[in-house]
């Protein structure tokens, strides 16, 4: 009866993973990002830079098939010599962060332009009603206020600068998750999280979509070496302590980043039904969670307690939007933000007035759907929560300000036109950045007969991003970088079998 539990439950997180990801992958693949010259959906085409990339991708692939000699100097360096130019290719990434942050740190608008507004005036009546109506954002906010206090700066720059090792830290953490899973893949993750790192320019907008990457990272790192590090079960408390507070202080940055944790408790109780799973077993998993908890409880009281008692801002919590609110608003227009219901939270007298509205426009908007149209609106908004490789850049109100038409004079022009509104290489940007998402997205999918716990464990944190996505405020695909380090880690630990599966595909056509 266990065994069958088990074999029901490790079925279920498969097959709801693949339906749900084989739409993102048709997504991703049919995206307008990939369409070449004059692009009428995005407004912003490729120029002669996507021609020249695409012309030196299909000469390598060629030369790579055609010319042996060619074939072995690119196996030597990238294979033979992977731990060397893996870590070179890396170093690169990084020094190309730091030319960009340098050269580009314009003032960013939504939600983290309200953050960095509270560095410098915390009387202003809009600002504290953000704040009130947003206590979320509380947290970051005050963690940006103590970087500021301590290294003197406000700037963008510096805030730029720190979610740029923020983002490269949750690397690090990656690394050593495979470290401890299977050292020999790591290459392969630097590899893939370097070609990442150089199409990632959401390192210039600290907010918390990138600041919680390296909490994320390092809580999925803690569980690895409880659950894969050989080394005595005594070092492994302390461990356990570190991921408790971990997942606290993640949850305080933004809430919805502890969905791989909720996988991590669903997967470890469904492998307790698994036959092999002794009564040592069991009672070992529930001293860990035991001591896990230990570290959570006191880490959330002394932070909640900080953070409700701070001096920094004065706000009304009382205000709060509920949750109900972001359900509303998720099926609304194209599942994302809708200014309507934002004005209506700050309108309304109290909590319960919130509430009653919410209800009343997520009922409303139901019942004109239908089932049939319900279906149809979540199948729309599953891609615009995921098909986006370019995380939504620039699709934010007010996302960078300034002049949205950057000139193209000078080193940090030409990087401009990448990345402004009106650049004229955006479109650039997007075709490269949605290739990478197809390929991610392609070794991650191709890895169909894999059921390891750890695979499992991936997928089942996909899967409720996925899902948080569908029933909250979603609409693009910005929330996704969230959960970034499951999508790399899962990918990482799938090339092998994905690779043999193509393999076996092409040999089948021929």
């Amino acid at each position: 009866m266990k065994d069958k539990f088990f074999k029901f439950g490790s079925r279920f997180v498969k097959y709801l993973f693949y339906f749900l990801f084989l739409l993102t992958f048709y997504f991703a693949i049919t995206s307008p990002n990939l369409i070449l010259g004059d692009n009428n959906i995005t407004g912003a085409g490729t120029t002669l830079y996507t021609t020249f990339y695409i012309i030196i991708v299909i000469a390598l692939i060629v030369c790579f098939f055609t010319y042996q000699e060619f074939a072995d100097f690119l196996r030597f360096i990238f294979v033979d010599r992977a731990l060397i130019t893996s870590f070179v290719i890396l170093g690169l990434a990084v020094i190309f962060q730091i030319i960009f942050v340098l050269n580009i740190h314009p003032g960013i608008g939504f939600d983290a332009g309200a953050l960095h507004q509270a560095m410098f005036n915390t009387t202003d009546a809009e600002t504290k009603g953000y704040y009130s109506l947003n206590p979320n954002n509380i947290p970051i906010m005050l963690l940006q206020h103590q970087l500021a206090v301590i290294f003197h700066s406000r700037s963008w720059l510096f805030f730029d600068i720190v979610t740029m090792i923020l983002v490269d830290l949750s690397a690090a953490f990656n690394f050593g998750s495979i470290l401890v899973i299977d050292k020999d893949k790591l290459p392969l993750a630097v590899y893939l999280h370097a070609l990442w790192l150089f199409l990632f320019p959401m390192i210039i907008v600290p907010y918390t979509d990138a600041w919680v990457l390296p909490l994320v990272s390092l809580y999925i790192f803690f569980y690895c070496l409880l659950h894969y590090g050989k080394f005595a079960w005594g070092y492994k408390i302390p461990i356990a302590v570190l991921l408790g507070m971990t997942v606290i202080f993640s949850y305080f940055i933004k809430p919805s980043s502890i969905v791989g944790f909720i996988a991590i408790v669903l997967i470890e109780f469904l492998y307790l039904f698994k036959v092999k799973a002794g009564k040592k077993n069991v009672l070992n998993e529930l001293i860990f969670l035991l001591i896990i908890i230990i570290g959570m409880v006191p880490t959330y009281s002394i932070t909640n307690y900080a953070i409700d008692h701070q001096k920094y801002m004065e706000i009304d919590t009382s205000r709060a939007i509920p949750p109900i609110h972001f359900i509303g608003m998720g099926v609304s227009g194209d599942g994302g933000y809708n200014a309507k219901d934002a004005l209506m939270m700050a309108k309304v007298p109290n909590r319960q007035a919130q509430v009653d509205y919410s209800k009343k426009v997520l009922k409303q908007r139901l019942k004109k759907m239908g089932p049939i149209g319900c279906l149809k609106f979540l199948f729309k908004k599953q891609s615009n929560n995921t098909a986006d490789r370019t995380f939504a850049w620039i699709k934010e109100g007010h996302f960078i300000k300034g002049n949205p038409n950057p000139s193209s004079k000078g080193f940090n022009g030409k990087l401009r036109n990448f990345v402004y509104l009106y650049g004229k290489n955006l479109g650039d940007f997007r075709y490269v950045t949605q290739v990478w998402w197809v390929a991610l997205l392609a070794i991650i999918f191709f890895n169909w007969h894999d059921n390891r716990r750890i695979v499992q464990l991936l997928r089942l944190t996909i899967i409720g991003g996925f899902l948080f996505l569908l029933i909250f405020e979603g609409g693009r695909s910005r929330y996704l970088i969230q959960y970034l380090p499951a999508f790399l880690l899962l990918a990482t630990v799938s090339w092998s079998n994905s690779w043999r599966q193509v393999r076996k595909l092409f040999s089948w056509i021929n």
